[in-house]
């Protein structure tokens, strides 16, 4: 007979290793509470120092959602299907059930979530929430959970620090070159869906980028924001094309054809077209330049989209002394662009394409190449709003855990009846794992940072930012989407 291990999945979703620590605790006295924190410890990107703090109140309204059939089924096939998956994986079953059938007869998760606000930038080496047991039964489940939290908590809080980067980074080269700065709303744009290693991470990973953005065509993200935040908040597309289609009507009407075909088919707001499905010179020094009068008399814009070779080079043009290159390419999209359909020079003394043309690159874009882009326009005249950016798995799904670091450690135990302060400090390591120690509070200085309290009182964790989100199965503060975004807008991650 096949076993069912339906209504035991969520107990599954751990590491196999810590189905014993039930007994393991037991060696150091009789352990009746565990209290653990989530920290990044550090930073991979030099110039990032605080992460964001995001994706915690999804988690917990699905991890909730996910042991309602387990609470619902019955209890002796619940023990009996716990009981065979752990032997199946451990041989010999030592453990027993007993504490899966208090579980279920309790009938929700005795835990305690402390956390500060969402869409808040922590600085590295502060926690940014808290988690313990509220019954003394269940100590073994606060760090039994660390897997599932960890792997559900990193992705959208790296994507949201590394959206967020993005942001100031564009915010930056706005200022230096007039563009305006509610500009920068749709100068990101979220290419990843395909990139991301699962449905569920492009959700979340998309939601985190909407945090920073509002341009985006992973509609998953929609939905997930819908679903765990809601609130009003904007998000958007627009028309546009791709290879199948341009090599579709290339091969049956012709490209410049096919391009005044869109042009009738849009004949308002804004329209993409990928445009190096063969020659991109072509389209730009031929192509529009003979569609010049319908580009510039729609009601909308046109946008130009390279995709493929160095994006740095499309956009500005290749520098001197590059070998082989021609006219078209020495001057680039966006030069050439402007060689067409003219512009305007803004206050600050760089040109502004006419706004019935655009360009946008989505292919290998990061933060760093975003830089480079705006610095040579710059250097040309150029304003940086010229140009939005495509931002794909190259920038998000090029992340690890490791990225910030991200890691959740046990700081303090109740054992024999006493509260006992303890740390991880590996005389092997470079000081980067050594965990804070006791219980926590985070506080914010004269001066504004956060700062964090090791060993604190009961009344200093009352006036601590970690503040009670969750317990006992249910929601005690929330927050919808457009409020983390506020908050995250007053924010930086940069150092």
């Amino acid at each position: 007979m096949t076993m069912d291990y339906t209504s035991v999945a969520p107990l599954f979703q751990t590491d196999a290793y810590k189905l014993g620590h039930l007994q393991q605790y037991g060696l150091a006295g009789d352990v009746t509470g565990v209290y653990s924190n989530y920290t990044n410890r550090g930073s991979r990107i030099p110039d990032i120092g605080a992460v964001v703090h995001f994706g915690l109140q999804a988690f917990l309204e699905r991890y909730a959602d996910s042991f309602r059939v387990f609470f619902a089924a019955d209890e002796d096939q619940v023990c009996q299907a716990y009981e065979a998956r752990l032997a199946s994986i451990l041989g010999p079953n030592t453990i027993g059930s007993a504490h899966i059938r208090a579980l279920h007869r309790l009938g929700f998760l005795p835990l305690r979530f402390c956390a500060v606000p969402e869409g808040t930038a922590v600085p590295l080496r502060i926690p940014s929430f808290t988690i313990e047991n509220t019954h003394p039964d269940f100590f073994w489940l606060t760090n039994y959970i660390e897997t599932v939290l960890s792997a559900e908590i990193w992705q959208a809080s790296t994507t949201a620090t590394i959206a967020k980067a993005m942001r100031e980074t564009l915010e930056i080269a706005a200022t230096r070159t007039g563009t305006p700065l509610a500009a920068v709303d749709w100068q990101g744009h979220d290419f990843s869906y395909r990139g991301m290693s699962s449905n569920e991470t492009a959700a979340m990973s998309g939601a985190a980028h909407l945090l920073s953005f509002t341009g985006t065509d992973s509609l998953v993200s929609i939905d997930w924001i819908e679903r765990h935040y809601g609130g009003a908040f904007v998000a958007g597309s627009v028309p546009a094309t791709e290879h199948s289609v341009m090599c579709a009507g290339i091969a049956t009407v012709g490209e410049r054809e096919l391009f005044e075909g869109l042009l009738g088919l849009y004949p308002s707001g804004i329209v993409s077209v990928v445009s190096d499905t063969f020659d991109l010179w072509r389209v730009l020094t031929e192509y529009l330049p003979a569609l010049r009068e319908e580009v510039l008399a729609r009601d909308g814009k046109l946008v130009i989209r390279p995709d493929s070779g160095n994006p740095v080079d499309i956009l500005c043009g290749v520098e001197e002394g590059a070998p082989d290159a021609g006219p078209a390419e020495r001057k680039g999209v966006i030069e050439l662009l402007w060689d067409t359909f003219g512009g305007t020079v803004n206050a600050a003394g760089y040109k502004e394409l006419d706004p019935h043309i655009g360009a946008i690159y989505g292919d290998s874009i990061t933060r760093e190449r975003a830089v480079l882009i705006t610095e040579r326009l710059a250097a040309k005249g150029f304003a940086s709003g010229n140009v939005v950016f495509g931002m794909g798995s190259f920038g998000y799904q090029y992340q690890t855990r490791d990225t910030f670091m991200s890691a959740i450690k046990a700081t303090w135990i109740q054992v024999d009846g006493r509260g006992v302060d303890i740390r991880k400090d590996p005389v092997t390591d470079s000081g980067t794992k050594k965990s804070a120690t006791g219980r926590l509070a985070v506080v914010t200085d004269a001066d504004g940072r956060m700062r964090l309290i090791e060993r604190a009182t009961p009344a200093e964790e009352a006036e601590s930012l970690l503040q009670p989100i969750w317990e006992d199965g249910s929601f005690v503060r929330r927050q919808t989407f457009p409020e983390v975004r506020a908050v995250l807008a007053k924010q930086t991650v940069l150092r």
